[in-house]
């Protein structure tokens, strides 16, 4: 609210929402009907700096729009994509290449994703996806979790939602299913409470490129921690910028579309994720996109680049990493992964070595579904100080007192 020209803001018939941004925790006020209700800021309140600078980007062009109409009328395929942005370069592991054989190809055919959004130990799982488009990751999905497990795919697109609906049958008959676990809803991600998913509802939330394209990302995070069981896990693709990408390149319908004007600047996603719960953050893989002349040409030097993060629900986890002493001992129990388990980018873990770990690891593996995967030592109870970083203060020979 710090950037308003104006010192008082009318609410007749404002259905907009307004974030005050107060020590890194954002607050929502709800300006609703034709109250003549205004807000006023205080002078002091019109001079506060902000201290995160993330705010919701301006809604025109409606960014919703604009995504159904690229993705359900411009696209007519991942072929007409004009950067690599909405594409998956990675080889998928063996038993995700074997699934990805199982779908079937109109469905494939109008896929548009920037990562692989299929982590370990998915058996039984409830799974939500997060803009779910024609059903690739979902049908992936559903033959991960098995037949005891479902999965539950939310988009604004009818033509995407269209595709996905129609192949539910044949896939349950491919899959050896008596019923197709899957289920596909038409809704805005923004809105997740609005579609009666229930609370704590899901063991495992996956979005691919698709958080990029909406206003109100702030939303998506705060549903999804409310969404997900303690324990939980949002595993999701997205793509982002080495800087605050300027909100007027979303008038360009090509650049919101193509997954580059709604990026969000990743330090401005770690201070949301944090906001709407989910402490520590983790970087699994990433890699900078290569978008061509004529789509870099209009972004004056910004960085992209695809990345996939995992955010737990998990009670505990610290602002920083913490040294408790604590040791975390994989078993090669994980299927798939008999020799090595990762489980972000900078935490491997080969089977049957015992691996020194912060208390935010320890409680993310003990809290989680891997936890049976795992052996530990130590607890809480002693801490050490701060865990694989350097101390703010000089090292060295304290300084001989003097009298003054």
């Amino acid at each position: 609210m710090s950037d308003l020209d104006e010192k008082t803001c009318s609410a007749v018939g404002l259905r907009r929402r307004f974030w005050l941004q107060t020590n890194r925790t954002f607050f929502k006020t709800k300006v609703l009907g034709n109250t003549g209700f205004k807000l006023k800021l205080t002078p002091a309140a019109m001079a506060a700096p902000a201290r995160n600078r993330y705010t919701r980007p301006p809604e025109r062009p409606p960014m919703l729009d604009n995504a159904r109409d690229y993705y359900g009328r411009v696209l007519g395929g991942s072929a007409d994509l004009k950067t690599d942005a909405c594409r998956t370069t990675a080889a998928p592991p063996p038993d995700v290449k074997a699934a990805l054989a199982n779908v079937h190809a109109d469905v494939r055919a109008r896929y548009y994703g920037c990562g692989l959004v299929v982590p370990d130990v998915l058996e039984g799982l409830s799974v939500l996806d997060l803009g779910s488009g024609s059903g690739q990751d979902a049908y992936v999905l559903a033959q991960l979790v098995g037949e005891r497990g479902r999965v539950v795919g939310v988009d604004a697109t009818s033509e995407q939602l269209a595709i996905a609906r129609a192949h539910e049958a044949w896939h349950a008959a491919r899959f050896g299913y008596a019923a197709p676990n899957t289920r596909f809803i038409e809704g805005d991600i923004e809105r997740l409470s609005a579609l009666g998913l229930g609370e704590a509802a899901f063991d495992l939330i996956v979005s691919n490129c698709v958080i990029n394209l909406v206003a109100d990302k702030a939303a998506v995070f705060a549903a999804a921690h409310r969404l997900l069981r303690p324990g939980g896990e949002m595993y999701f693709a997205d793509v982002y910028a080495d800087r605050r990408v300027p909100a007027e390149l979303l008038a360009d319908p090509v650049l919101h579309g193509e997954c580059l004007a709604g990026a969000l600047y990743w330090g401005d996603f770690v201070e949301l994720a944090r906001a709407a719960g989910f402490g520590d953050p983790r970087l699994v893989e990433d890699r900078p996109l290569a978008l061509g002349e004529a789509v870099a040409g209009k972004l004056d030097g910004i960085g992209f680049y695809s990345a996939t993060w995992r955010l737990f629900r998990v009670d505990g986890l610290e602002a920083t990493a913490e040294d408790y002493g604590q040791t975390a001992c994989y078993r090669g129990t994980i299927p798939g992964a008999p020799d090595r388990f990762a489980l972000d980018k900078a935490h491997r873990f080969d089977t049957g070595r015992a691996v020194a770990v912060s208390g935010n690891t320890a409680e993310m593996l003990a809290g989680s579904r891997f936890a049976p995967h795992f052996e530990f030592t130590g607890d809480r109870a002693s801490h050490r100080g701060a865990f694989g970083r350097a101390m703010p203060f000089d090292a060295g020979q304290a300084a001989r007192s003097s009298c003054c």
